[in-house]
């Protein structure tokens, strides 16, 4: 892999994780539109790496005051704060994706990384994600979400697992379909990343273990710095202003996207 296609790689991921356009999506239609090799999975992961070190730095305060509240929240039986339940129901949330990972990863998702499915769920995903966006009442915040609503946006998050759903958009309709706010629904969305992506992260290292490769250490380093940065800029205008400009412009993004791909490949 060339300098340029790394750096390509991490501006795409970066820019991609926490929009609602799929990463996913992009990273596997990158090699097809370049005409490159598929970059690997040690890029990938570290492509990954860089978007999970973005949002833990920018979520660093947030981040230890649910470890605290989540940790005095054991043994204690009147541990019913904020923080403390905020953590547990990002936990709940992150499990029904294990789950359905576990069954159906292995069998279904190695067929669906292809243009047309990519295409297909890029406009469905995205129309769903405007009439949350329309229709939803946007007038909860995160502290009102019961163990019910997390399970629901971790169900919602399962079908990221389908190339070009995106994970932070189901997430992000899931939560407006519950009521949230943008705001709230993007913020429960980043934080619900976390669990997610280093449980991803840690189970591609795994499987790149299990096959002999030269790493280009300074080219892996490289992609992990500058997808970081972008992913962390990227987080701040998002949560700045999409109270402001609404999701339309992303679902306009996806079916533009999904249109063209099915024109070209169906």
């Amino acid at each position: 892999m060339g300098t340029f296609h790394a750096f390509l790689l991490a501006v795409v991921q970066g820019l991609t994780e926490f929009l609602p356009i799929s990463s996913s999506a992009h990273l596997v239609l990158l090699p097809i539109v370049m005409e490159w090799r598929d970059q690997g999975l040690v890029m990938d992961i570290a492509a990954h790496l860089g978007s999970l070190f973005a949002v833990l730095i920018y979520f660093r305060h947030d981040l230890k005051k649910l470890f605290n509240g989540w940790f005095r929240s054991f043994g204690q039986s009147n541990a019913s704060n904020e923080d403390a339940s905020l953590a547990w129901l990002i936990l709940w949330a992150t499990l029904p994706i294990f789950i359905i990972t576990l069954l159906v990863k292995a069998y279904l998702i190695p067929h669906m990384r292809n243009a047309v499915v990519i295409g297909v769920a890029s406009i469905i995903f995205g129309l769903l994600l405007w009439h949350a966006d329309k229709s939803g009442k946007q007038t909860r915040n995160n502290k009102e979400l019961n163990m019910r609503d997390a399970l629901l946006i971790g169900i919602a998050q399962a079908f990221a697992l389908i190339p070009g759903a995106s994970r932070s958009g189901v997430t992000m309709t899931a939560g407006m379909w519950l009521g949230l706010t943008r705001v709230e629904a993007a913020r429960f969305s980043f934080l619900l990343a976390i669990p997610t992506i280093l449980a991803a992260s840690l189970y591609g290292t795994y499987m790149a273990t299990q096959h002999e490769a030269v790493i280009n250490w300074g080219l892996t380093l490289g992609v992990i710095v500058c997808s970081s940065i972008v992913a962390f800029l990227c987080i701040h205008w998002f949560i700045k202003f999409v109270s402001k400009i609404g999701m339309l412009p992303f679902v306009i993004y996806r079916i533009a996207l999904g249109g063209i791909l099915l024109f070209f490949y169906l």
